[in-house]
């Protein structure tokens, strides 16, 4: 059986303002129990991006800098990396490790954001496998 990125994600985006402090996206992360948020596009901002806890154990905790001073597009990921929702659950697998990351959006196929799936998805998927294999 193969398992389809469709099956796995969650189908729930958040978006925040490029110019938003770090520390309100931090708030907003916490408060919905989530690990990623999408950059929405802006006039200055002309792609969407994505800010991770990676990002923020990486360029604020691992650097010693100050949140309270940060902009989310000091420290955003862009251009954004994305999987479509017919996308088998191993190639998003590959793309994630290729890419050395931990989370990807995903596009229908009229290319609109409608979910994420990340990294700690994998461990539910894997144990599917087993019970199917």
């Amino acid at each position: 059986m193969e398992f389809t990125v469709r099956d796995w994600m969650m189908d729930l985006v958040v978006y925040v303002d490029p110019d938003m402090p770090v520390t309100d996206a931090l708030e907003t992360m916490r408060r919905r129990y989530i690990n990623s948020v999408i950059i929405n596009k802006t006039r200055d901002n002309p792609e969407y991006g994505i800010l991770t806890s990676t990002d923020i154990c990486d360029k604020i905790v691992a650097q010693e800098r100050d949140p309270a001073t940060l902009k989310v597009r000091d420290i955003m990921t862009s251009p954004l990396i994305v999987v479509r929702t017919d996308m088998s659950m191993a190639e998003c697998a590959r793309i994630m490790k290729e890419n050395k990351i931990h989370h990807l959006p995903v596009c229908d196929e009229t290319q609109c954001l409608v979910g994420m799936i990340s990294a700690t998805d994998f461990l539910v998927v894997a144990e599917a496998m087993g019970r199917t294999g």
